[in-house]
């Protein structure tokens, strides 16, 4: 195509919630993996989606039905798990199911022509609005303040629970403030990826990162750029093929982690010390 991409304003729109949507991922993102609460997000994503039934039947902005949603299934799920000793898997698995069960029948009963539910399910860079890049703006400023204010108790309840009680006697409270927030940036990046694939914009920039360094700091920060790249060369990728770019995100930053993957394997494959020239280690000096 002719002339420069960046005249088209959805191209630029893209762009925007791109640099935020890796911002956010890469905060939560690295939280959730370390704290191995994969399963706990793809629930939550899944079960939001009851919430955009609901807005679109009632009327409201389906992202402001699905946070209302996914932050009470979050802590719905903590909630059972804790106190009904209810296992967290099969919590996660009932709300999972409840939430797209109260989704597809809302929309049933939406009266008129059913909305299109593919920017939802799978991203479309034609549906993200200046008031989604806001949104998630505001999430970046409020994330970030909140991982560097309570650095040292993420990252504690990150690892070690245990630990983290004889740090500070307000975890509980933390693990529910986090959740919901989890939950909060799970619903503002549907747009971006789409509710089937948005658990993997959250999961796959950490896990690039943690090829690369163990230094938690260090996670975020390669999160957030892995993030970026993956999420804006998908979009450009996306205009020009004319394909999903929810799916076209994900496919890119599968990529990034092989080449990542390759790359870190060749270094430490060339770095290794030829044993083969080495004098024999004797038992004595």
């Amino acid at each position: 195509m002719e002339g420069n991409i960046l005249q088209y304003e959805f191209i630029v729109k893209g762009l925007l919630g791109a640099v935020f949507a890796s911002i956010t991922a890469g905060l939560v993102g690295t939280y959730i993996v370390s704290r191995r609460m994969v399963f706990l997000s793809g629930g939550i994503t899944h079960a939001s989606f009851g919430g955009i039934g609901i807005g679109y039947f009632l009327g409201i902005n389906p992202v402001l039905g699905a946070a209302i949603f996914g932050i009470l299934s979050a802590l719905g799920v903590e909630y059972l798990s804790v106190r009904q000793k209810i296992r967290e898997d099969s919590a996660i698995g009932i709300l999972w199911a409840f939430g797209m069960a109260t989704g597809i029948i809302f929309i049933y009963l939406t009266p008129g022509y059913a909305p299109n539910l593919m920017g939802y399910l799978f991203g479309s860079i034609l549906t993200v609005t200046y008031a989604d890049i806001i949104a998630l703006g505001i999430m970046s400023v409020l994330l970030t303040f909140y991982f560097a204010a309570f650095y040292r108790t993420i990252l504690y309840i990150s690892y070690d629970e245990t630990f983290a009680r004889t740090y500070s006697s307000y975890v509980d409270t933390f693990k529910y403030i986090t959740t919901s927030l989890v939950a909060l940036t799970i619903v503002l990046n549907i747009r971006m990826a789409g509710v089937v694939l948005v658990l993997s914009l959250l999961t796959i920039p950490p896990n690039i990162a943690m090829i690369l360094t163990r230094v938690y700091s260090k996670i975020i920060i390669l999160s957030i750029l892995a993030g970026f790249i993956g999420t804006a060369a998908g979009y450009i990728i996306s205009y020009f093929l004319g394909v999903p770019v929810g799916a076209t995100i994900i496919f890119t930053l599968v990529i990034l982690w092989v080449m990542v993957k390759l790359l870190n394997y060749l270094m430490r494959y060339f770095k290794r010390p030829d044993t083969n020239n080495q004098s024999p280690i004797t038992s004595h000096q």
